[in-house]
């Protein structure tokens, strides 16, 4: 699922949650926080945009397709 951060220095900065972990959730972006070293944020800090990336597969992920996902996302959020 896409969020937007609500707080802290990536204050509108686009993630992917990953994993959910209590509280916390873990997001990448898949350029400065690849999938080998997701952000740990707290979910209060998070907005949801309810929206799975299309073709996503947990398995099968890269941070390509993360870049690009974020990418048309964005994208999109801009013709809105």
């Amino acid at each position: 699922m896409f969020v937007r951060s609500k707080a802290g220095h990536d204050k509108d900065k686009l993630y992917i949650i990953l994993k959910k972990e209590g509280e916390y959730v873990y997001l990448t972006d898949g350029d400065l926080r690849p999938l080998s070293k997701p952000k740990k944020k707290n979910w209060k800090h998070v907005q949801p945009v309810l929206k799975i990336p299309e073709g996503w597969d947990s398995e099968r992920i890269t941070d390509e397709f993360v870049k690009r996902a974020i990418r048309l996302q964005e994208k999109e959020d801009a013709n809105v």
